[in-house]
């Protein structure tokens, strides 16, 4: 049985609900949604979970996170996933079960408690997306993928490409890509087996770049723990 927030979530999750739906979240989801902010906003006082400090601030990314929904679908799979943006918020939306990945600990342990506490379907994996990515029953598993502010690009891209079927798709979610950066994520995707379909503005320098996932990425991909990071490919 989901349990409701504590005394002290209780403001914030009302201030939470009332800006959503003047944003034109449908109310039972803005209920929802302002729920795990709640969650969010209290455990953020004891586990750094996201720069968001009140309800202002996280409704701004709650309402960001709500931008991927009509990309994805199940099986479904968020990376880099932190404080559960946005597969938390996604999962809400669609009712897609979500698998999060976060190496944190601290971090995996509260998405735990808040699919508990929210009753929504999902399991977290809290490990590294470097080894995850090769083992059998997760490698090119998924029918799509999120992940927001976790690298560059192209180590997104090499992070998130080997979880994703052929005909799949990456949904990365970025602050807008200089030419550079553009060009080392389309080199990067051919050669982890994908190609950049789309990369949709939302203004204020955000966008979403969607990576179909044409064909098997090669074995070799991602590389060791760290790696993507420090030498993303085509950078």
């Amino acid at each position: 049985m989901p349990r409701s927030p504590s005394p002290m979530a209780a403001e914030p999750t009302l201030n939470l609900e009332a800006l959503l739906a003047r944003a034109g979240v449908e109310n039972s989801l803005a209920r929802e949604l302002a729920r795990y902010g709640g969650l969010v906003l209290e455990a953020n006082r004891h586990v750094n979970l996201t720069g968001a400090a009140n309800a202002d601030e996280l409704a701004a990314h709650l309402l960001d996170s709500l931008t991927v929904t009509s990309y994805v679908r199940a099986p479904y799979v968020d990376l880099g996933s932190g404080a559960g943006l946005p597969g938390i918020p996604v999962a809400l939306a669609t009712g897609l079960r979500a698998t999060l990945i976060d190496s944190t600990g601290k971090k995996a342990r509260f998405l735990e408690s808040a699919l508990e506490r929210l009753g929504v379907q999902g399991d977290v994996l809290g490990e590294r997306a470097e080894l995850l990515a090769h083992r059998p029953h997760l490698r090119e598993c998924f029918a799509s993928g999120t992940a927001r502010a976790v690298g560059s690009a192209s180590t997104v891209a090499e992070l998130l490409l080997p979880f994703i079927a052929p005909g799949g798709v990456a949904v990365l979610q970025r602050g807008g890509l200089d030419t550079a950066e553009r060009i080392a994520l389309q080199d990067a995707s051919l050669m982890l087996g994908g190609a950049v379909e789309a990369e949709i503005e939302l203004g204020e320098r955000r966008s979403i770049v969607l990576v179909r996932k044409e064909r098997p990425t090669p074995a070799r991909f991602p590389r060791r723990p760290g790696v993507p990071d420090r030498r993303p490919l085509c950078g």
